[in-house]
């Protein structure tokens, strides 16, 4: 029996709504973009200055470095002064040394000691003798106030005390460094270097080299 065009398409739309929709597929994510051969940029680092103001009247405009003897005679500058504090009652006061007398006592020390050394620094300079204070009088009780910012360091008022040895290992290296001195190795050894450098600062004619 003939079937017409009308019955032919019925009967595919029947057939078409019985079979449920094809799945819609999403498509895959791009892939990931190739990782950069650049590196990222390094933050440039500030350089700081080699001249600063001075921060007492022996020291000079270079970071650790100190006037003359010589210098400091025509200044008239005799007495090197510092800040200390004592560990049992905690007042805070201000002494001064005798330049030419202490720097005499050092040197004579170097002389006499130098070849014991053997360019470490002696047990007297690795555990300084503090002094008494003044206050409540107790013994071996006042040690030196270090500033916190390197630049600002009494050097001179310390190697008159021979309170070197309280610097911590950071802050003898920041001498060194400023100085052009090898700065590794153990303290006693880099404390031995800041002592004579110190002293050839003040006088370069005198038994302190290396």
């Amino acid at each position: 029996m003939a079937t017409n065009s009308n019955e032919i398409d019925n009967n595919f739309l029947t057939l078409s709504l019985s079979f449920p929709p094809p799945p819609v597929v999403a498509p895959p994510p791009p892939p990931p973009p190739p990782p950069s051969s650049r590196r990222p940029r390094k933050r440039k680092r500030t350089l700081k200055s080699e001249t600063i103001p001075p921060p007492y009247p022996w020291a000079t405009n270079h970071r650790a470095k100190v006037h003359s003897l010589n210098m400091l005679r025509l200044n008239q500058i005799s007495t090197i002064t510092g800040e200390v504090q004592c560990r049992r009652c905690d007042r805070k006061y201000e002494i001064g040394f005798d330049l030419c007398d202490k720097f005499a006592q050092i040197g004579s020390f170097i002389l006499a000691n130098k070849e014991l050394m053997h360019q470490r620094a002696p047990s007297i300079w690795m555990n300084p003798i503090y002094l008494n204070c003044k206050f409540c009088e107790q013994e071996n009780s006042v040690k030196p106030i270090i500033a916190s910012k390197k630049k600002s360091i009494n050097w001179v008022f310390l190697l008159l005390g021979q309170f070197i040895g309280c610097c911590t290992l950071d802050q003898l290296k920041y001498f060194c460094k400023h100085n052009e001195i090898h700065r590794t190795g153990a303290k006693d050894r880099v404390l031995y270097q800041t002592y004579l450098s110190l002293c050839r600062q003040l006088d370069n004619t005198g038994p302190f080299y290396y």
